[in-house]
């Protein structure tokens, strides 16, 4: 017990370690089902680790027994266990997809999916800023193997756009980290906290400057307005699995945003407190409204979910803006609702493009697909879902998001740009499912010659949609310990103290 901090982090580099040596002597059937056992075991070591963290204590994993800010540290508390619980179950039910064809054609699909997952586990682990870089590259390798898989021009195209952009990204946050490093002489996150409050005038500009740097990487990692261009290409380019786990990239970002600045740049930093707070909240309104008028103006389903995860990310960043106890366990809440919806989202529109035939995921009148009425109501679940609209766990999200800003001056806006969203999205997926579903009925009952597609739905496949609108499911009837769970880590995250007290001991400045 004394190793489950970092078992999650150890045990997916083991599995992709295993997968790599076997991958030419392993047939394929047996590789799949060693990594969904690996998934399943993740899961079980997230789920205690959960349990040791349930109650606010804070576990510190000091590797090599090196003691902070000396030595790297793994650090557990709620948001870290709760960021990975959804990373965990996300990768099973996209690895329960992709075992249905997906994954043929590349022996290194497997062994990339368990370092995508080993680089994920360790960005929300991890104490130290230089480290979060360095499992931020991993996930990010990961992520370019996986998203151009089984090739093709338009994922070449979009993928080329994705690996330019991280790289400027990667160069910010390295000159970032260099600069915090030769002011503050550190880098372990606690560590930090402690110095930046203590940052003296004269290095006051230098410090700011690389906290807004900082800021800067991690709005690109999280598709915030302006830097959000890559993602609607990259996710609706790749396959179906790696979009669905792509659905938890972005909160990496989001994550880091709320990590950073509540611990180092919170508050309780003296002369660099709420450094992005005059940024934040303006941004994520811009984007919430930005990837509005993409989904509406999306001419495939697969481009449409994506730039739905653009508004989920404005969303999400306009929750923790807010700054409450209350809006950030609602937008906690929020974040493990929205990763399974699209995620959902993004299979099931694979499905309806297998099934159209040439017509693939475009937005157009095409002939009715097979199961038809049972393709047609997940649709409709998984719309409202994502609309928020009742009684789904969408909608208790936005209300919690929304109740936490009755009483903040921001209230206006925060109505405004939500509500206004929310209602452009219904009008923009009931045109999508109107197209798809309704107009194809039509159309053979108007010249009786539309014919139905040879290529029907693959239960396999349907299996890991039904577990992710489950697990959505499960986000309402476990609502009332969720929410608590989620406003406790709220808590937790803004008393800093009580994280710096885990990690240092009795911090004091040096």
């Amino acid at each position: 017990m004394s190793h489950l901090v970092i078992a999650p982090v150890l045990f997916p580099l083991f599995a992709a370690t295993l997968l790599l040596l076997l991958r030419r002597v392993m047939p394929l059937r047996l590789r799949r089902s060693l990594n969904l056992v690996a998934l399943v075991i993740q899961i079980l070591l997230v789920s205690l680790l959960a349990q040791r963290v349930a109650g606010g204590e804070i576990l510190v994993y000091a590797l090599g027994n090196w003691p902070a800010p000396y030595g790297i540290v793994m650090v557990a508390d709620r948001l870290s266990v709760w960021m990975l619980l959804v990373t965990s179950l996300l990768a099973f039910f996209a690895m329960l997809y992709a075992v249905r064809g997906t994954d043929a054609g590349s022996r290194h699909f497997h062994p990339l999916f368990q370092l995508q997952l080993f680089g994920l586990s360790g960005a929300f682990l991890t104490g130290d800023l230089f480290n979060l870089f360095v499992f931020f590259e991993i996930l990010l390798l990961a992520s370019y193997g996986l998203l151009l898989h089984r090739g093709g021009a338009n994922r070449v195209r979009a993928g080329l756009h994705f690996v330019a952009l991280n790289l400027a990204g990667s160069t910010l946050f390295l000159f970032a980290v260099g600069t915090l490093y030769a002011i503050l002489g550190t880098l372990n996150m606690a560590d930090l906290a402690v110095k930046a409050a203590a940052t003296p005038p004269e290095n006051l500009g230098v410090v700011r400057a690389a906290g807004l740097l900082l800021f800067v990487v991690f709005a690109l990692k999280a598709a915030l307005i302006p830097l959000y261009l890559w993602l609607p290409a990259a996710y609706s380019s790749t396959s179906a699995p790696v979009a669905a786990l792509f659905a938890i990239m972005t909160k990496v970002g989001a994550y880091s945003i709320l990590r950073v600045y509540t611990l180092i740049f919170g508050a309780e930093a003296g002369p660099v407190a709420n450094l992005i707070s005059p940024w934040l909240l303006p941004l994520a309104l811009a984007t919430m409204a930005i990837g509005t008028l993409g989904v509406l103006a999306a001419h495939e389903l697969r481009r449409q979910v994506a730039y739905l995860v653009v508004v989920s990310v404005g969303f999400l960043l306009t929750a923790f803006a807010l700054g409450t106890e209350a809006s950030i366990g609602a937008g906690l809440y929020y974040l493990a609702h929205t990763t399974f919806a699209a995620a959902a989202f993004f299979l099931l529109a694979d499905i309806i493009a297998m099934g159209r035939g040439t017509l693939a995921d475009r937005l157009d009148p095409g002939p009715v697909i097979a199961n038809a009425n049972l393709i047609g109501a997940l649709f409709f679940i998984t719309a409202i879902l994502v609309s928020g609209l009742p009684p789904l766990s969408g909608f208790l999200g936005k209300y919690m998001v929304l109740n936490a800003a009755v009483d903040l001056p921001s209230m206006p806006w925060v109505f405004g740009v939500i509500l206004t969203a929310g209602l452009f999205g219904i009008i923009a997926l009931a045109r999508s499912g109107s197209l798809l579903f309704y107009r194809a009925e039509g159309l053979i009952e108007r010249t009786g010659t539309a014919g139905r597609s040879a290529v029907g739905p693959n239960w396999g496949r349907l299996l890991p949609v039904f577990g992710l609108l489950l697990l959505c499911v499960t986000l309402v009837i476990w609502a009332g310990p969720l929410s608590e769970y989620t406003r406790a880590t709220a808590e937790q995250l803004l008393e800093p103290g009580v994280y710096i007290r885990a990690v240092l001991g009795d911090p004091r400045p040096v």
